[in-house]
Formats: C-alpha cells, structure tokens, sequence
C-alpha cells in the first residue's frame, strides 16, 4: 500500500470519526430539501479528492457555475476536466492529442447541473436513505438510464453536499470527496471555457 493511499484511508478513517462524533440520528433530507439547495447553490469552489475506478487518488480543486458548468483541476500537472457550453472536455497532461470531448447529457453529472434540479421526477430517483448521520440519493436521467447513475451525500442542518460517486456507462465508478465547500462565490465564465482553454493548451 502506497504511502499516499495510506494517508488518504487514514483521512477517510479520521473524517468518519468527525462525523460519528455529531449527534446522532440526524434527521433525513427530502427530495425537495435536496432539490432546492442543488438549485440554490449558483457558484461555489471546494478542494476535492477522486478515486478513479482503478484505485488511483487524485486531488485538486473544484469549480461550480451553475447551470452546466464545473472545473475540475488537479494537482500535480495540467490536468483537468471542463463542463461548458453542452460539453465535457478531459484534458490529460499525459497525452499528446487534444482534449476528449463529449456531450455533457452522457455523463450522470449532469443532473446536479441542470438548471432546474427535480429529484421528483418520476424515475430519477433509484435509492434515497439515511444512516443516521448522512442523506444519501442515486439518482438517474430517466430519458437516459443506460447512462450511469450518481449517488450524492448530504449532510444536514445545514443541508451541504459531501461527496458523490459517479457510475458510468460500462459500471466504472469514480468517487469524488469534497473539502471546504464555499457558494456563493465569484468566478469568471472563462473558467468553463473549453475553446479558450484550447487555445492555451
């Protein structure tokens, strides 16, 4: 087990204890709880770490402009990925080609990034339980199941979202944790720009 893999288990480890630490029982979020803080939050920046479907860790800081934007840029390299503008670019520091471009309705992130979030919809939701001290949702694009799914975390009182995890097409699931999530906050639109970033890469 690698040094950074051990560390970041131990983090895990040391952030379940914080939230055991709470009080107990928390009460569970309702759908329209969660709806309506997706729909508030607007903007906002957090530090993040992935867990990729092979067992990689990555971590790096995220971006939200809601609707149909996020950043994500990771530490270490140039590496990040864009939604903007309908699409989702992966810009790989390790590759010589361009950025891999798709639409951004074929990822299940794009539910938390429609402008009008509706957890209610008939056949979006799949899974909605609490273990006490967290909400948990999986939710899915009715139109496209076939798509993947993403279960989010929320804790409450306030309501914040914690972490999701990403179920792709083929079953690959990517973890994203979230650290010191700000809303509210300025960001410019050049930030989800994929052809500007382009033009820089």
């Amino acid at each position: 087990m690698t040094m950074i893999r051990r560390s970041f288990l131990a983090s895990l480890a040391a952030a379940g204890l914080a939230l055991a630490a709470q009080p107990a029982l928390a009460r569970q979020l309702s759908l329209g709880e969660i709806s309506s803080y997706l729909n508030q939050l607007q903007t906002g920046t957090a530090g993040f770490t992935q867990i990729n479907g092979d067992g990689s860790i990555q971590t790096g800081q995220m971006y939200i402009k809601r609707p149909g934007r996020i950043r994500f840029e990771y530490a270490g390299d140039r590496s990040m990925m864009i939604a903007g503008g309908g699409q989702v670019a992966v810009f790989d520091a390790r590759s010589n080609t361009g950025p891999e471009r798709y639409p951004l309705n074929q990822t299940p992130l794009s539910i938390i990034l429609e402008r009008n979030v509706d957890l209610g919809r008939a056949g979006m939701v799949t899974g909605h339980t609490s273990d006490g001290t967290t909400t948990t949702v999986t939710a899915q694009d009715p139109a496209r199941a076939e798509m993947g799914s993403i279960q989010m975390v929320f804790t409450a009182d306030p309501v914040e979202l914690r972490q999701w995890v990403v179920t792709d097409d083929a079953g690959q699931k990517t973890t994203v944790v979230l650290n010191d999530l700000r809303s509210g906050v300025g960001i410019s639109d050049r930030q989800f720009n994929i052809q500007a970033e382009m033009s820089d890469w």
